[in-house]
């Protein structure tokens, strides 16, 4: 028996198969969890090792910087950079007025920004990156405080700093030991950790993080009062002995499905659309019903300056839509659960 093979046939199977061929075909669900798993667990013990490096330090950075009239200045090179810039936007966020200096940019001008009260953090893994051994000296020569955050204690960026914040890592936590990963994350906690601890001397409140942060939900949350939402309400009104007819047009036409009860300029209770619908369930006839009927006593009032989120907690602990809203007494408005919705703030 003669076999004949065609070897063009199976180069070209061969060249098929290569082409299609992915490495990824044969990493399975299980395997890609069980690597995120190992990444995150990698970067946790890299975070928590940072504890032991806490010493001297970073007690006089911590000081050096609550104590400069100057700004704070925050340089690296390549990922480092990318963390500097995260810290600043913390800082500043914070309390602590920064500036991003990128270390490659320094040399070409930018070294103009830093001012001789200014404190600067210089961020690098190695410590010993060219554009970090040019820049070192430039630094030192304004006499500026100088703190490195580095994961190499005897590089050339430590020796010439006044302290050393050590984040230093075993391995990175890709598979190659080559991408930052571990290490990036230990810069960007000891970032938070320097922040953190300049808002606790600054005794830093809601209120101040509130002046950074106008914009958006965030800013509404710590901002936002309840005399912002109903400046330019309607504030339905009746008296104790206001018809039942009445009452409902009230309510009606101011469109709050609600209205105050009002007598010798007090409130004293209130009126909502279940109310009424309540009523209605339960009477045949309403000729000779009056506000007073079917008013609630003791409805939930809030000042002008209550903060909205504050009054937001209130309508959903009591599972209400409306609050009535008052200052010494003095009917000032209906905050609806719907003025809060419309400003964006859940």
């Amino acid at each position: 028996m003669v076999f004949c093979i065609n070897l063009q046939h199976i180069k070209i199977q061969l060249s098929f198969i290569h082409t299609n061929f992915k490495y990824s075909d044969l990493i399975s669900k299980e395997n890609i969890l069980a690597i995120a798993k190992k990444t995150i667990l990698s970067e946790s013990e890299a975070i928590t090792k940072l504890i032991d490096f806490l010493d001297e330090n970073f007690y006089e950075a911590v000081q050096r910087i609550y104590e400069s009239k100057g700004r704070l200045i925050v340089t690296g090179i390549g990922k480092s950079a990318i963390i500097a810039q995260k810290m600043v936007a913390t800082f500043n966020s914070t309390g602590t007025p920064s500036m991003f200096l990128h270390a490659a940019e320094a040399i070409h001008g930018d070294l103009g920004m830093i001012q001789k009260d200014d404190v600067i953090i210089c961020i690098s893994k190695s410590g010993n990156s060219p554009e970090i051994k040019v820049l070192v000296p430039l630094l030192k020569r304004f006499g500026n405080t100088l703190i490195a955050i580095t994961g190499n204690i005897t590089s050339f960026l430590a020796k010439g700093s006044d302290y050393i914040l050590n984040t230093t890592v075993n391995t990175e936590a890709c598979p190659i030991n080559l991408a930052p990963t571990n290490s990036t994350t230990a810069q960007l906690v000891m970032g938070d950790a320097l922040a953190v601890c300049l808002m606790e001397m600054r005794d830093f409140k809601p209120e101040d993080f509130a002046v950074y942060h106008p914009g958006g939900a965030l800013g509404k949350k710590l901002l936002l009062r309840v005399k912002d939402m109903i400046e330019h309400s309607l504030k339905p009104a009746v008296t104790p002995e206001t018809s039942i007819k009445k009452a409902i047009f009230e309510i009606s036409e101011k469109r709050l499905g609600v209205t105050a009860v009002i007598e010798d300029n007090k409130i004293i209770g209130i009126i909502t659309d279940g109310d009424i619908r309540r009523m209605l369930n339960d009477v045949d006839t309403i000729a000779d019903l009056t506000a007073r009927d079917i008013m609630s006593k003791n409805p939930k009032v809030v000042s002008s300056e209550t903060m909205a989120v504050d009054a937001l907690n209130i309508l959903e602990d009591f599972s209400i839509t409306q609050l009535i809203v008052a200052d010494n007494g003095e009917y000032k408005g209906v905050l609806h659960l719907h003025d809060i919705l419309k400003e964006g703030i859940v």
